[in-house]
C-alpha cells in the first residue's frame, strides 16, 4: 500500500506549527521584556568597539585610496618596481602608515587650537560678562533716551535677564564649589571617558585590520551575496550598496571639506576687519556650516550677537560681519558647494529641508549632519519601487506625464483635463463630463450613410410579414 502525501494537509500543518511558535515567541517577548532588554545591552557593549572599527575604517578608506593611487603607486612606478604581490602589501601597509598619522596630526591640531586659542576666548568672555552687560545697558539707555515708554519696557526686561544669567551663572560656580559634586561628577567623566578610550582604540585596530583585508571582506561579503539570493537580486543588491556608498561618502567627506574652507576663508575675512574672537567665530561658523541649509543660520546668529554683545558701541562691526558672512554663504552655495559636492544627493530643497527637520527632531545634531544622505537613499529607494510599479503597469514614470491628465481608463489610455465650462451644471462629475465628450466626438465621427441603411432594415421585415387570413386558410387544408 503506498502511502500519498496531501500537499492541502501538509500547508495546513506547517501554517498550525508556524502559527504556535510565533505565539510563544509573543508570549515570551511581553513576558521577557527585562531580560531581552538586558541582553541586548549586554550584546551591544561587545560589538561597539567592533562596530566602531568598521566605521573608523570605513570613513578612512578615501584616505587610504588617495595615498595608494595617487601617491605611492605613481612613485613606485617611476621608481620602475614591477607590480607584484609583495609590492602591493608594501604598499598597503605604507598607506595605512601613513593615513593613520594624517589622521592624527588632524585631531591633534583640531584639539591644540581648541585648547589654546578658543578655550582663553570663552573664559575671557565670562571674566568680562559683567562688563558686556553694563556697557548693554548703558547702550540703550542712550538709544531711547527720546522714547521713555519704550525704555520702560525694554530696559527692566534686559535687566531681568541679566539678573537670571547671573544667578545661572552663580548657582553653577556654588555646584562646582562642592567637592563632592565635583568629586562624584570627576569620576563619572572619568568612567565614560575611560570607556570611550577603550572602545575607541580597540575599534581603532581593528579598523586597521579592516583597511589591510579591505579587498578580501568585499569579495566574501559579495560571495554570501550571490550564494543567498538569486543572481537578480544579487546584482540589484549590489547595486543598491554602491548607490549608499557613493552618496552617504561624497556628501560627508565632501560637507566636511566645504565646512574646512567656508572656515578658513571665514577666519581671514575676520581677522582682516578686526572682529573680537576671530577664531572661536570661525570655527562656530566652520562646525556649523557641516549641517546642510540650517547651519550658515546656526552659526550666524549666535556669532553676530557675540560680536554685538562684546563691542557694543561699535554696532557697524556686527553689520559688516553680517554682510560678510551673507556673502560667504552666497559663494558657498552657488560655487564652492556645487563644485564640491555635486548633485550627490539628488533632492530638492524641500525634500532637503524635511529630512533635515525630521532627522534633527529625531536624533539631534547628528541626525541633522547625516540626514540628507540617509533621507537620499531612502527616497531612491522609493522613487525605484514606484517606477518598478509604474512600469508592470505600463504607465510613464516622469512625473511630466501626469501633469494635463484627469485619470486613466482601464485601457490606461489618460484622459485629457476639461475645462470648466459654465453652461454644464454643477453637480455633473468631471469623470462624466469627459465621457460625454468622448461620446461626442464619437457621434461626429459616424458617416451619414448609416441613417438610410437602418430605415431599410426596418421596412424591410413589414414587406415580409404574412397576411393573418393566409395562416388561417393554410390551417384549415
Amino acid at each position: 500500500m503506498k502511502f500519498k502525501i496531501n500537499s492541502k494537509y501538509v500547508k495546513w500543518g506547517v501554517t498550525a506549527f508556524l502559527v504556535i511558535a510565533a505565539a510563544i515567541c509573543f508570549y515570551y517577548v511581553v513576558f521577557h521584556v527585562t531580560d531581552i532588554v538586558r541582553n541586548v545591552k549586554s550584546l551591544s557593549r561587545v560589538i561597539t568597539p567592533i562596530i566602531s572599527g568598521l566605521i573608523i575604517a570605513y570613513l578612512m578608506t578615501p584616505i587610504l585610496n588617495g595615498f595608494e593611487k595617487s601617491l605611492l603607486n605613481p612613485l613606485f612606478d617611476k621608481m620602475k618596481v614591477k607590480p607584484s604581490a609583495k609590492r602591493d602589501k608594501f604598499i598597503r601597509a605604507l598607506s595605512i602608515l601613513l593615513t593613520v598619522v594624517l589622521v592624527f596630526f588632524i585631531l591633534y591640531a583640531i584639539v591644540a587650537m581648541l585648547i589654546s586659542q578658543i578655550v582663553p576666548s570663552i573664559r575671557a568672555i565670562i571674566s568680562n560678562f559683567d562688563t558686556y552687560v553694563d556697557n548693554v545697558s548703558a547702550w540703550l539707555n542712550k538709544l531711547l533716551e527720546n522714547n521713555p515708554d519704550l525704555k520702560s519696557y525694554v530696559v527692566p526686561q534686559v535687566s531681568k535677564a541679566s539678573a537670571e544669567l547671573e544667578k545661572w551663572l552663580e548657582d553653577t560656580a556654588t555646584l562646582l564649589a562642592k567637592s563632592s559634586e565635583i568629586l562624584k561628577t570627576v569620576s563619572l567623566s572619568i568612567i565614560s571617558f575611560v570607556k570611550a578610550t577603550w572602545n575607541f582604540i580597540i575599534g581603532f585596530i581593528i579598523s586597521i585590520y579592516v583597511l589591510a583585508s579591505k579587498e578580501t571582506f568585499s569579495d566574501q561579503s559579495k560571495k554570501m551575496l550571490y550564494a543567498l539570493f538569486q543572481t537578480d537580486v544579487a546584482n540589484s543588491i549590489l547595486k543598491s550598496f554602491r548607490f549608499i556608498h557613493r552618496t552617504f561618502i561624497g556628501f560627508i567627506s565632501g560637507k566636511v571639506l566645504d565646512s574646512i574652507i567656508i572656515g578658513l576663508l571665514c577666519f581671514i575675512g575676520t581677522t582682516i576687519m578686526n572682529t573680537p574672537y576671530a577664531i572661536l567665530v570661525s570655527v562656530i561658523v566652520g562646525v556649523t556650516n557641516v549641517i546642510p541649509f540650517f547651519g550658515p543660520y546656526l552659526g550666524a546668529i549666535p556669532s553676530a550677537l557675540l560680536i554685538l554683545i562684546v563691542d557694543i558701541t561699535h554696532p557697524l562691526n556686527c553689520v559688516y560681519f553680517v554682510l560678510f558672512i551673507f556673502l560667504l554663504q552666497q559663494f558657498d552655495g552657488n560655487i564652492l558647494g556645487p563644485k564640491i559636492l555635486g548633485d550627490s544627493t539628488g533632492l530638492s530643497g524641500f525634500w532637503v529641508i524635511f529630512s533635515i527637520t525630521l532627522f534633527g527632531g529625531l536624533f539631534g545634531i547628528p541626525g541633522m549632519i547625516v540626514g540628507v544622505p540617509i533621507f537620499a537613499i531612502i527616497y531612491a529607494a522609493i522613487k525605484k519601487i514606484i517606477n518598478h510599479n509604474l512600469k508592470k503597469k505600463k504607465l510613464p514614470t516622469d512625473s511630466a506625464s501626469y501633469n494635463d491628465m484627469e485619470c486613466v481608463d482601464k485601457d490606461g489610455n489618460f484622459l485629457p483635463r476639461v475645462p470648466a465650462d459654465p453652461k454644464i451644471k454643477k453637480h455633473k462629475s468631471t469623470y462624466a463630463l469627459i465621457k460625454e465628450k468622448l461620446a461626442e466626438k464619437k457621434e461626429a465621427k459616424q458617416p451619414e450613410t448609416d441613417e438610410p441603411k437602418a430605415t431599410e432594415k426596418e421596412e424591410a421585415p413589414a414587406e415580409e410579414k404574412p397576411d393573418a387570413s393566409v395562416k388561417e386558410e393554410n390551417k384549415n387544408e
